[in-house]
This record gives C-alpha cells, sequence and structure tokens, in this order.
C-alpha cells in the first residue's frame, strides 16, 4: 500500500516558519546598541595604543632593570589579556547582580585596603603605601575601590531616588560609607587615588540629583580637608610650593620630572620625532610609562599625537553621556556617570599635571599608562557600563 502524497506548505506557512527562525535568532545573536559598539571599540583602540606606547616609553628602563626591552611591554600586554576578557565578561552581567554584590564588593575591597595599611603585607613606594602582596600576586586594593564605589553608589542613590534632596536619608549616609572608603586609602598616603575617589563620590551625587547647596557645602568642606592633609606632608608641602612658585623650584630635584616633561613635550612639534626615538625615556623623565606618559606620546608624535589622545577622551565622554541619558534605570545613570568622572577625570588631570596645570599627583593615564590593576580595574568599570549600555534604552518600545 502506498504512503499518501505529502502536501506542499502553503505561504502563509512559509512565513511564519521564517518569522519564528528570525526570533530565535534574535534572541541568540542581539545586535547591540551603537553606544555598546563605540564604548568597546573606543576602549579597545586605546588599549592597544596604550601597549604601542607602553613598548616604547619603557624599553630603555625595562634593558637597564631586567635586560629586556619588552619586559615591561610583555607585563602590561599579559594584563591587557586578563582585563579585556574580564571586560566582555562583565558586559554580559545584568543590573540586578550588582544590586545584589554592592555592599560585599565594597565590604571585600575595604578589608583588603586594611590589609595595606595595617598589616606586613602591604607596602609603597616613594611614600605611598598603596600596594598589596598576596603570595606571589601584587596589586593595589584602592584600585579596587574605584569599582565598589561606582557600583555601590549606583545602587544606593537609585534606591534613595525618591528622598534624594533629603540629605539625612542619601547624602549624609553616603558620604559616611564613602568616607571609610577613602579614608583608608588616606592612611596609605596616597592623595592622588583620594582626589579621584572624592571626584567619583560627587559626580555620583550630582547625577543623581542631589540638591546643588549640599553639593556646594559637602565640596567646601573637602576643600579644607584637601589643604590641612597637604600642610601635613613635607612631601606635598614641597611639592605644592614648587607648583605655585615655579622660580623657586630646584632643577636637580623638585623640579626635575616636571622640567623634562616640558622638554619632552616642546622637542616634539607638530609631528614628533618619531615613534620609538624619544630622548626622554632615556632615564631622563622620572615615570615615563606611567605618569608621565603623556609626555612622551608628545614627543614622539606631536602635537598631533597629543590631540589624538585628548580627542580620544572626549570622545569617551560622549558615549559615556549617551548612555547615561538613555538608561532606563537611575543605578545605570549613577553608575556611568561615576565611571566617566573617574576616567574621564583620572584621563584629564594626568595630562594638567604633565602640563603643568596641577601639582605632581602620581595619577596614571587610564587605558594608555602601564599599570596592570590599574588597567583591568578601568577595563572592569567600562565592563560595567558596557551591562548597562545592553539595556533597552528609554522611550524604546
Amino acid at each position: 500500500m502506498s504512503a499518501p502524497p505529502r502536501s506542499l506548505p502553503t505561504s502563509e506557512a512559509v512565513a511564519a516558519g521564517v518569522r519564528s527562525v528570525r526570533l530565535s535568532l534574535g534572541r541568540v545573536v542581539r545586535a547591540e546598541s551603537a553606544n555598546y559598539v563605540l564604548l568597546l571599540g573606543i576602549t579597545l583602540f586605546m588599549v592597544v595604543f596604550g601597549l604601542v606606547m607602553v613598548l616604547s616609553s619603557s624599553s630603555v628602563d625595562s634593558h637597564v632593570d631586567d635586560d629586556n626591552f619588552f619586559a615591561k611591554f610583555w607585563s602590561q600586554g599579559s594584563y591587557a589579556l586578563i582585563g579585556v576578557p574580564l571586560m566582555l565578561l562583565v558586559s554580559r552581567l545584568p543590573a540586578r547582580f550588582w544590586r545584589v554584590w554592592a555592599w560585599p564588593v565594597l565590604g571585600f575591597t575595604c578589608l583588603l585596603q586594611v590589609l595595606v595599611v595595617a598589616t606586613p603585607l602591604g607596602w609603597g613606594i616613594n611614600g605611598n603605601r598603596n600596594w598589596l602582596t598576596l603570595g606571589p600576586v601584587t596589586f593595589q586594593p584602592s584600585e579596587m575601590i574605584k569599582i565598589a564605589l561606582v557600583v555601590w553608589l549606583g545602587f544606593f542613590l537609585a534606591a534613595k531616588a525618591d528622598r534624594i534632596g533629603e540629605w539625612r536619608y542619601s547624602l549624609f549616609p553616603a558620604l559616611l560609607v564613602s568616607f571609610v572608603a577613602v579614608g583608608l586609602v588616606m592612611l596609605g598616603n596616597d592623595l592622588g587615588t583620594v582626589m579621584i575617589l572624592v571626584f567619583i563620590v560627587l559626580g555620583a551625587l550630582f547625577f543623581a540629583g542631589t540638591p546643588l547647596r549640599h553639593l556646594v557645602a559637602t565640596g567646601v568642606v573637602v576643600a579644607g580637608l584637601a589643604v590641612v592633609l597637604a600642610l601635613a606632608s613635607p612631601s606635598r608641602l614641597t611639592r605644592l610650593m614648587s607648583f605655585f612658585q615655579p622660580h623657586a623650584q630646584d632643577f636637580m630635584s623638585d623640579g626635575w620630572q616636571i622640567q623634562n616633561g616640558f622638554f619632552a613635550l616642546a622637542s616634539g612639534g607638530v609631528f614628533g620625532v618619531g615613534l620609538g626615538n624619544s630622548e626622554s625615556k632615556w632615564r631622563w623623565l622620572p615615570a615615563a610609562d606611567t605618569d608621565f606618559i603623556f609626555a612622551v606620546i608628545g614627543e614622539e608624535l606631536g602635537l598631533i599625537g597629543a590631540l589624538l589622545v585628548l580627542a580620544l577622551f572626549v570622545m569617551l565622554t560622549v558615549v559615556f553621556v549617551r548612555i547615561v541619558r538613555q538608561s532606563p534605570s537611575m543605578q545605570g545613570r549613577v553608575t556611568t556617570a561615576a565611571v566617566m568622572v573617574w576616567i574621564v577625570g583620572q584621563g584629564l588631570v594626568n595630562i594638567a599635571v604633565v602640563l603643568g596645570v596641577l601639582p605632581v599627583l602620581g595619577v596614571p593615564l587610564p587605558l594608555i599608562s602601564a599599570g596592570g590593576t590599574a588597567l583591568i580595574s578601568s577595563l572592569i568599570a567600562i565592563g560595567i557600563v558596557l551591562s548597562f549600555a545592553r539595556e533597552r534604552p528609554r522611550g524604546a518600545s
């Protein structure tokens, strides 16, 4: 007995099948937003550009210290290979993850900072005690505190959104908890990181809608404390006096770094002396691959290279602001704004120090300067922003 002939599918059935396949693929391979792609692209470009400049600026010191021109470059490259996948992994986490883990992450990072300032596991360089050694691993918990603060502030201020104008319920507890974290870093005498942390807190409060009068009063108190801390340290006082009285600088001691930074920028001209041809990196310019890498960029790539770095931070700012404006949740807006203040603000502070607009603070250039913990923490912070950029924008159907 022969089987009955099969009926051909109708056009309506074919169309329905195509639509179901499209919906299934859409759930698996969803196109990311333009903000997501822009932020990811700019970040990856800055990391690669930073690796190139770290290789150029650190080659001499690497050869002198380790008999290997590529030592610091390989180290920075290994941190990038860790940080970029972490950024992509973090970008897939939902917003509720940060609400659940905000308090534990902040408490854990503060505990690590306690180990830095109160145990033999912590150690410092040039009077700044901000490094922790746990077995074979050495890192800066203060960089991790930056991540913890942006996550916690976003969670806490979003929870207090309906009472943000009442300082007893929003401003005071936010400042109290932040003061503990910032104070632990201050105990390690890392004034540059403390300043960035204060910027993060004030930026988060501003974008959360805290009344301006409360922010002004907080700013006045913070400025007063900064003056007291600066006057209490002989090394900080010397740097401040050298900044405000440049004619009194001793170019062979306190003014050595900043003056050689000026020489590097001036010798670069418009087009630079060429990638790898810096003379300042031959042990004339201290911290050439970290705090003063912008001076080497200006020397080797000239005004064009320096403007490129500024343009990259401007582009980062534009993308951050777009994500803040389109984020459907207050947590996403506040956290993204805090990361923007951190990354862009720290970049501008670093450039201002090299240009002599601010006194030397020991703040690296985000995503570009050498420094493993700083690079990984910055990439994780951007990964958090990417996770909020994946949310459905406000007003989308």
